[in-house]
């Protein structure tokens, strides 16, 4: 039940983030992930367990002190970072409102990770019907000075969009919006 109810909530976020990023902006309104965010200097703050962080700065965003990583938003009105996974640096869409990590099966090769032929397993369900996928799990993710190990994600047999979810935001004290800034501390 449990497991499900993660598969169920994770492409909500999914299909959330497609939707918005098939719509426009409008009246000064962004759309992500589900989220308006009427004024664009408005703060949306996320609280989260502590989690002790530090380390060196790398590509995908500034990081102030090593422990704190601002994002700026892209064109599309999402949030990206250059996260390494497994020792690759993936270039992965920043989903606060997804539940996992998502990986496209480009990337998922990329991280070393081997997925079978067909990947027929259903790991949810989409506007479409059946998602198709299969779970795997990381053996490091690391952004700033944060690092995880261990962590369960999902390798999609379509699309080519990688997607970091709460299983690794969680991992920061707090994830916020300000305008167009991303501030992971």
């Amino acid at each position: 039940m449990g497991r499900n109810f993660l598969i169920v909530t994770f492409f909500m976020g999914l299909f959330a983030a497609m939707i918005s990023n098939c719509s426009s902006r409008t009246a000064g309104t962004f759309r992500s992930a589900g989220v308006d965010m009427a004024k664009p200097d408005s703060t949306d703050r996320i609280s989260r367990p502590a989690y002790s962080s530090s380390g060196r700065s790398s590509s995908g965003g500034s990081y102030n002190d090593g422990s704190t990583v601002e994002l700026q938003r892209s064109d599309d009105g999402h949030f990206y970072a250059d996260v390494q996974v497994n020792g690759s640096t993936l270039h992965m869409l920043v989903d606060t409102g997804a539940t996992g990590i998502a990986l496209s099966r480009d990337d998922a090769r990329a991280a070393g990770l081997a997925t079978s032929i067909g990947m027929n397993d259903v790991v949810g369900e989409g506007a479409d019907g059946a998602v198709h996928g299969e779970y795997v799990k990381l053996d490091n993710v690391a952004l700033g000075g944060t690092t995880a190990t261990g962590l369960e994600a999902i390798v999609l047999n379509g699309g080519s969009q990688s997607l970091l979810g709460q299983e690794f935001l969680a991992k920061f004290d707090s994830v916020e919006i300000h305008g167009n800034t991303m501030v992971l501390k």
